[in-house]
């Protein structure tokens, strides 16, 4: 499967991050966090319609949004979540703090992703640098790979025994994660908002 193809599900999946995040007269820490939200899931908006060749490709901006998404991840994220913070709109499901070491994880691998995407920013959409064959068919996100079984985000865990993160420790290097084309490293961020958005967040009808 090519790069080109690959990365477009992924590019999909943020379509709905941003618009679906309704303040609704949240206020303090829910406010923060759906704020915090917003600002990435705009980041992403632009960001994907630069990977689908909608909009030329501009390495200051692809660093600069993977920049806001880091600052956003992480701890950063994670704070903005204290047990039993679920009032008002707010759409966080009780399950955050039930599985807070699963969530924790997401929000570290989403800093990583980001952080690695600033890096790789001057890739390019044509990089043929050594870590392109690490998308290839088969890898992280072919057949098998990130949002498949035994993925990255299945039962083995963010960091459990699986494909891409249990031998493969040295896709936790954000150094050699930025060797991979920007597409990639784009492709896996928003597969890792959706996987946490799927498991923590309550869908509103």
């Amino acid at each position: 499967m090519k790069l080109s193809i690959m990365f477009i599900s992924g590019a999909l999946v943020i379509s709905s991050i941003g618009g679906a995040i309704a303040h609704g007269g949240a206020t303090g820490i829910v406010k923060e966090r759906m704020d915090a939200m917003g600002a990435m899931g705009k980041v992403m908006k632009t960001l994907a319609s630069m990977m689908r060749g909608e909009t030329d490709y501009d390495a200051e901006t692809v660093r600069q949004g993977a920049n806001a998404i880091a600052a956003h991840s992480g701890e950063a994220l994670t704070k903005l979540f204290p047990e039993g913070s679920i009032q008002g709109p707010s759409e966080a499901k009780p399950d955050i703090w039930v599985n807070w070491q699963e969530f924790s994880d997401m929000s570290d691998q989403l800093k990583l992703f980001a952080t690695a995407m600033s890096t790789a920013a001057e890739n390019g959409l044509d990089h043929k640098g050594p870590g392109a064959n690490m998308m290839g068919q088969g890898g992280m996100m072919g057949q098998g790979g990130m949002m498949g079984q035994g993925s990255m985000m299945g039962s083995g865990g963010m960091m459990g025994a699986s494909p891409m993160m249990g031998e493969a420790s040295h896709m936790e290097d954000p150094a050699i994660l930025a060797q991979m084309p920007v597409q990639g490293l784009f492709n896996m961020t928003a597969q890792t908002c959706s996987a946490c958005h799927t498991k923590f967040r309550i869908e509103k009808k």
